[in-house]
């Protein structure tokens, strides 16, 4: 029997979900966190909780791992409802790029703070960023007391956030050296795709990728005209061109690849990249369903993310976790396809694995930071409770979350924000869309 100690915070009183090898639930369930780390996973007659520093009542809830969103741009928050139901180029290049270009640290800091708040009330402990002015995200981050892999986006035109590409390789080595012993962040190098960036460019983050030994994330055939303008440009898919010029490689998580055959399929697996599905921005930009059970089929690891904002337009994994279920099951008409408990892996599991984070978190196991999540259970479109897996992807939502752990730091409690001001930072953004709606004439239907 475990033996709580004074330091220790003991949740208790419910159903927990591990997500481990396993799979293993215990129906009457607790864990025990002593300081950022779960040192107890199991039972609750398996632990003395007399000595414990505090015991948390979960009240018959589902206790599970934090949910890990594999791909956002987390600022974008400044952008959300902006120009909606637009055809991607006209979404893009006329709205989306002019409002970018109005874009600072201080503005990127407040679009952060905003998503990081979205995202613990609803249950998300970690997520992977590709934006601009990423030293402002990780800053957020920071604050926030949220985990994070950071990159900033690199293309072969100049930037807003640092201008010329030596720039960014620049920035990115400063964010690689002055965020590397924190904690929570990790710095990843992030190119935007092979579309908007040149081979060489292609070729120089990825060593710098494996010289410091960080993931490496790349936007990859995530439309059909991607395919058809790099099948023009380079005589060959988007994920084939990276294996002709040797990008591939375990460290790579690849954003989208919605459109990728048997044969891509077969070179995802062959170099072990990971792969982030984003079913709700695919749908609502109608770039296409990625064939996301042929690559799990195939060994493929994916994990599940949101997108940015501006494109889905919430950070709700609960929800992603819903439309990443059904989508396929109608797409292939198979009522079997992508069963709960594949999806939750997905939001958590292979999550964390897609982001190199799996020996931290993803699960609820003895070692392993505490990313851990209490989800309330007794509402009404939750009860009753059959299954606890088809209940977490089919029927709750962010807005059933209760508490939030990160680094076993109670972030979220009975449904308030304990992290930092969320009214701050709601009033914040709303300062930042009436400057950005000026400057770029925005006028709603």
């Amino acid at each position: 029997m475990y033996k709580a100690q004074g330091r220790d915070l003991v949740i208790t009183n419910g159903i927990v979900v591990t997500q481990d090898d396993a799979g293993s639930v215990f129906e009457n369930g607790s864990v025990c966190v002593s300081r950022e780390r779960i040192v107890y996973v199991g039972n609750a007659d398996g632990i003395d909780a007399g000595s414990a520093g505090r015991i948390m009542d979960a009240d018959g809830g589902i206790i599970m791992p934090g949910l890990i969103n594999t791909h956002t741009h987390a600022a974008m928050t400044c952008f959300r409802g902006l120009a909606d139901d637009l055809e991607l180029m006209d979404w893009l290049n006329n709205n989306i790029l002019p409002a970018e270009s109005r874009l600072d640290y201080d503005k990127v800091y407040a679009g952060t703070m905003l998503a990081c708040a979205e995202m613990m009330l609803s249950g998300t402990t970690c997520f992977s960023d590709m934006y601009l002015f990423e030293d402002a995200v990780a800053a957020a981050v920071h604050a926030a007391g949220m985990r994070a892999v950071v990159g900033e986006v690199l293309y072969d035109f100049d930037s807003p956030s640092f201008g010329t590409i030596d720039n960014g390789f620049e920035y990115t080595r400063n964010l690689i050296e002055k965020w590397r012993d924190d904690p929570l962040i990790t710095i990843a190098v992030e190119p935007h795709s092979p579309y908007l960036c040149a081979p060489a460019l292609l070729e120089k983050a990825a060593g710098m990728a494996y010289e410091y030994d960080v993931p490496f994330i790349i936007h990859l055939a995530e439309t059909k005209e991607e395919t058809a303008a790099i099948m023009n440009r380079y005589g060959r898919s988007p994920v084939a061109h990276l294996a002709d010029i040797g990008i591939l490689s375990p460290r790579v998580l690849a954003c989208h690849c919605v459109d990728v055959d048997e044969k891509d399929i077969g070179l995802l697996k062959q170099y072990g990249v990971k792969v982030s599905h984003n079913p709700e921005s695919n749908m609502k930009l109608a770039s296409g369903i990625a064939p996301v059970p042929a690559m799990i089929d195939a060994g493929v690891c994916v994990g599940l993310g949101t997108d940015g904002p501006a494109s889905n337009n919430n950070l709700d994994m609960f929800m992603e976790m819903d439309t990443a279920a059904k989508i396929h099951k109608v797409n292939l008409l198979d009522p079997t396809a992508m069963s709960a408990r594949t999806v939750l892996k997905m939001a958590t599991r292979d999550a964390a694995r897609a982001l190199g984070l799996d020996r931290e978190t993803g699960s609820l196991e003895v070692g392993k930071k505490a990313d851990i999540v209490i989800v309330d259970i007794k509402k009404p479109h939750m009860t009753p409770l059959y299954d606890v897996f088809s209940q977490l992807v089919y029927s709750a939502s962010g807005s059933d979350v209760d508490t939030v752990l990160i680094n076993g730091r109670i972030v979220v409690e009975n449904r308030r924000l304990l992290a930092f001001d969320i009214t701050e930072a709601m009033d914040g953004m709303r300062a930042v869309a009436r400057e950005i709606s000026t400057a770029i004439g925005y006028k709603s239907n």
